[in-house]
C-alpha cells in the first residue's frame, strides 16, 4: 500500500553532533531521503555543492523568496538557509519521508505547513560539554564560540515546541534513540488510517 511521505525535522544547536547523527540515520533507515538546503554561505572544508548544500548568492536567494520557491527559510549568523518546496513535495508524493536538518526557525515553519511533520530536537548532555565541543573544533574564535553558545540557549528554549527530545551524550545510543523515534512515529494509527480502511474494504468485498 502506497502512502505519502512525512517531513522529519531534526534541529539542534551547533556542536551538538546533528550532522553525524543524521548521517547515521540515513544509513540505517529505508524510505527516507535528505533534503539538501540552499544557503548563501560559502562551502566549508570538503563540502560539495548539491550534496551538502546548494550554494547560491544573495541575489538568487532573494529571487527564490520572491518567486515562492522556498518551503521555509531562516537567517543564521548572517547567512540564509532555505528548503525547496518543489523538491520536498515531489519526494513526499513519491512516498518518501523527507529528512530536514534545519534550525528551529525553519522547523516551526515546517510544522505550520505540515501539521503531521515529526519534529525532533537534539540536545547536548550539558552546556559545558557543548562549549568543549565547539572549542575543540578549532575553526572559530572564542568570541564566535560565545555567540554560538548564546544562540544555543535561545534555540533550546524552543525545544518544548517539538515532539521528541534526544540527548546526544553517547553517540550510538543517541543514534538508536533517533531511529526508534522515527519508526514509532511512522506506526502511529493516525498515519495508517488508509491501511485500516483497505482491510475493511477487503473484508466487505469478501462478505
Amino acid at each position: 500500500m502506497k502512502r505519502d511521505g512525512v517531513p522529519i525535522v531534526v534541529s539542534a544547536a551547533s556542536g551538538t553532533g546533528k550532522t553525524s547523527l543524521c548521517r547515521r540515520l540515513l544509513e540505517t533507515l529505508s524510505h527516507v531521503e535528505r533534503s539538501v538546503s540552499f544557503t548563501t554561505r560559502a562551502p566549508r572544508g570538503v563540502e560539495v555543492n548539491g550534496v551538502d548544500y546548494h550554494f547560491v548568492d544573495d541575489e538568487q536567494f532573494d529571487r527564490m523568496i520572491a518567486d515562492g520557491e522556498l518551503l521555509e527559510w531562516a537567517a543564521v549568523f548572517g547567512k540564509r538557509y532555505g528548503t525547496s518546496e518543489r523538491a520536498v513535495r515531489d519526494q513526499l508524493a513519491a512516498g518518501v519521508d523527507v529528512f530536514l536538518d534545519i534550525d528551529v526557525q525553519g522547523g516551526l515553519q515546517i510544522r505550520d505547513r505540515f501539521p503531521d511533520a515529526i519534529l525532533i530536537f537534539l540536545l547536548p548532555p550539558s552546556m559545558d560539554e557543548l562549549r568543549r565541543r565547539l572549542s575543540n573544533r578549532g575553526t572559530e574564535s572564542m568570541d564566535a564560540v560565545q555567540r554560538r553558545l548564546s544562540e544555543a540557549r535561545r534555540e533550546i528554549t524552543h525545544a518544548q515546541a517539538y515532539d521528541f527530545l534526544v540527548i546526544n551524550d553517547d553517540f550510538d545510543k543517541a543514534a538508536a534513540d533517533l531511529r526508534a523515534v522515527i519508526i514509532s512515529a511512522r506506526l502511529r494509527v493516525a498515519r495508517n488510517g488508509a491501511a485500516i480502511a483497505e482491510l475493511l474494504d477487503e473484508g466487505s468485498v469478501r462478505a
